[in-house]
């Protein structure tokens, strides 16, 4: 039996765990399985690899992405990305690779205009570092809000105002904030700097309109859930664990 997972915490509302199951019986493929593996610590990696010695791929989520690093043996990554969401396991190597980069760049593309050339990041965890190396790459500049100031180029919520929203027409969230079952939350923006020309894009897809997204389209704006990005970065991983 091929045994493929996810690794983080919490994992009580997986997206890969029923989609994998959900592409395993569509495809007929009756020698696959997909599992969560819920680590309180990343210290236990290397114990589920010995109990789980049968596994040949994992996804990597919040708060692990980054923790996972020193645990792996070699990496296939974008220069400069320090965020891992999926690793190969073969012949004993584990091998590192960031399936985000694709998945957000694939899906958020069509949704660009000329005028979302400057974007506000909400948040600097492992999700972020994949949006920040796709923005830089398709020459959008951004600055980085996170709870409190870290170094430059990150600023605090505190110091948002309307008009900084307003000049940065592309907002992303990489944060938890609203995903079910806390929907009532949201990044603490000023909101009223949203114009119908902004495009407001949540890497949480659960719920698939988040408070987040909702104040956008009150707004009139253009907005974009994460669930495309789930399932290309999916079907990323599993043409990574199947290449020969």
């Amino acid at each position: 039996m091929r045994q493929f997972g996810l690794i983080g915490l919490p994992l009580t509302h997986s997206f890969s765990k029923k989609y994998f199951t959900e592409k395993f019986r569509r495809e007929a493929r009756t020698d696959c399985t997909y599992d969560l593996y819920p680590l309180q610590a990343i210290d236990e990696f290397p114990r589920l690899l010995a109990e789980h010695p049968s596994l040949e791929g994992l996804n990597v989520t919040i708060p692990y992405k980054k923790q996972v690093l020193p645990f792996l043996d070699q990496f296939e990554m974008p220069r400069g990305l320090h965020a891992c969401n999926c690793i190969r396991i073969r012949n004993g190597k584990k091998t590192g690779f960031n399936t985000d980069v694709t998945g957000f760049e694939k899906s958020l593309k069509p949704l660009l205009k000329s005028r979302h050339g400057q974007a506000l990041v909400l948040g600097t965890g492992g999700a972020a570092e994949s949006v920040l190396h796709v923005l830089s790459r398709l020459g959008i500049t951004y600055l980085q809000v996170s709870r409190s100031k870290q170094h430059p180029g990150i600023i605090s919520y505190d110091e948002l105002s309307a008009e900084l929203v307003a000049g940065h027409p592309l907002l992303i969230n990489t944060t938890p904030l609203g995903t079910y079952p806390d929907t009532a939350v949201c990044p603490p923006l000023p909101y009223e700097g949203i114009s119908e020309g902004h495009l407001l894009y949540d890497l949480v897809y659960n719920p698939p309109l988040t408070l987040f997204l909702q104040k956008g389209i009150e707004r009139g704006a253009t907005v974009k859930n994460g669930e495309e990005m789930l399932v290309i970065q999916a079907e990323e991983s599993w043409r990574i664990w199947n290449e020969h």
